[in-house]
């Protein structure tokens, strides 16, 4: 399947499937008549169809039109909207699912018996093409499917392959780990409005310095303990505020939020 010739639809049009959809039409390989979206109500479908999307209100009609499908709703929705839409998913179909929690044991299940299945995993900033992506294929998913799931999401940003047990992990890590760095530039912000600086002010240079910091460790490939170290000069302003936050815990609170959100996936995953 070449991704400029893919047909690709999506159930499900909240923010993951747009960011999604956009990543992929931004790679240019994909004409955006060839997307379909489905939802059961118009509210979200206008940006879609500003994209250049066919929109509808039919889950059956998206997969009808496509080949690549995105099953981009809510956990609770997918057994009853993959038992609507099964009689119409043939082998020529790739399903993919980004339901939190909904296991490929449980995908395969619910569709026709030979169907080809990957969970994919993306996180929020996935809306700026700066999203943390990670897949893992089903039993009868192949690398030509892996590979162009790779390829039409590159745009979206870091996409990975991995086995499934990894995918709550980087829930945990990825997914909620976007709202740890949130919390972690509030409390920057607040350091500065505590050290007299106006709110809105310290709000715009933490967003940065989280941005700043963030593109530097991805694109030095350097270990953060290195880069964290160039900062620290002996006696200097850093190595106080970093044993401040050392006496606060501030490493081992972050390890165990990932793993508090990483155990609630696996959680949510056995209901």
């Amino acid at each position: 399947m070449e991704p400029s010739e893919v047909k690709i639809g999506f159930i499900g049009a909240g923010n993951m499937a747009f960011g999604i959809t956009k990543g992929i039409l931004l790679s240019g390989g994909v004409l955006p008549r060839n997307v379909t979206v489905s939802a059961p109500s118009s509210n979200n479908l206008g940006r879609f169809q500003e994209l250049g999307a066919a929109v509808t209100h039919s889950n059956t009609d998206a997969v009808a039109a496509s080949r690549l499908i995105f099953l981009a709703v809510k956990p609770h929705l997918v057994p009853a909207i993959l038992r609507e839409v099964a009689p119409h998913v043939t082998r020529e179909h790739v399903v993919v699912s980004v339901a939190a929690g909904v296991t490929i044991a449980t995908l395969e299940e619910l569709l026709p018996p030979e169907s080809v299945v990957l969970r994919l995993m993306p996180n929020l900033p996935c809306m700026v093409q700066e999203g943390a992506l990670l897949f893992s294929r089903g039993s009868r998913a192949g690398p030509g499917e892996g590979a162009l799931l790779k390829t039409l999401l590159g745009p979206c940003g870091l996409v990975e392959e991995g086995p499934e047990s990894w995918i709550d992990a980087h829930t945990g890590l990825s997914g909620s780990g976007v709202a740890f760095v949130y919390l972690f530039a509030e409390a920057l912000a607040d350091g500065g409005v505590k050290m007299g600086m106006p709110s809105a002010l310290a709000q715009r240079i933490a967003a940065q310095t989280v941005l700043g910091a963030g593109r530097l460790l991805r694109d030095s490939g350097r270990h953060p303990a290195q880069l964290r170290s160039d900062v620290c000069t002996p006696g200097g302003t850093t190595i106080y505020g970093l044993h401040a936050l050392e006496l606060g815990g501030l490493r081992a609170a972050v390890m165990g939020a990932v793993e508090a959100a990483t155990e609630r996936a696996r959680e949510l995953g056995r209901k």
